[in-house]
């Protein structure tokens, strides 16, 4: 028994030695800029600037292969974003690509699902969950509107809505140009010269 476990260990100390040795060896350095870029990038993974995910959209951006303005989901303020990161002039974006709308989030009709789970296969996110031939939801907080599940499903039960706002990313309005009369209802405020 001690015999078994001594061998055990000295086993477990051999593959640890070995596996840290190789962590440091084989260590591959991720360039910062491409962390910057995809820090930038809205993270769907929708793939609607041609790329499988927006990590490697921020590398063809950073290689030089792939233009700032492909990312219809962050729309003008990422490529704004981009631009300055890079030192770049800022592009309308590509309608190629599709065009820059409201955050939504896709909900399932759980009366309708009949458990195909090919909505599951198709989040790049993994934001559904469920299991086969069992009524699946999606997780509101995950999902990030690519709406990449819609397609494969069967029997249409996903539907696109709009983000429901709460109180944690509510944001006060900005006011009008009007100035309140003390006299009276309010009066558009004078241009200054």
């Amino acid at each position: 028994m001690l015999t078994a476990l001594l061998t055990l260990g000295a086993l477990a100390a051999l593959i640890g030695l070995v596996l840290g040795y190789a962590a440091i060896r084989f260590r591959v350095e991720s360039d910062p800029v491409v962390d910057q870029i995809d820090r930038l990038l809205p993270q769907t993974q929708c793939g609607q600037c041609t790329y499988p995910g927006c990590r490697p959209y921020a590398e063809a951006i950073a290689a030089g292969t792939a233009d700032i303005n492909q990312c219809p989901p962050g729309g003008e303020g990422t490529i704004q974003a981009l631009a300055d990161l890079l030192g770049r002039d800022p592009k309308p974006l590509n309608p190629e690509h599709g065009e820059h709308s409201e955050k939504t989030v896709v909900e399932i009709d759980e009366q309708v699902c009949i458990g195909c789970t090919l909505c599951i296969q198709a989040c790049p996110v993994d934001a559904i969950l469920g299991a086969p031939k069992q009524m699946h939801t999606v997780i509101e907080a995950e999902c990030t509107g690519c709406n990449l599940c819609i397609p494969p499903c069967p029997v249409e039960c996903i539907e696109i809505v709009p983000v429901r706002q709460t109180i944690a990313d509510w944001i006060w309005p900005l006011p009008h140009d009007e100035v309140p009369d003390r006299a009276g209802p309010a009066q558009p405020k004078a241009a200054s010269r």
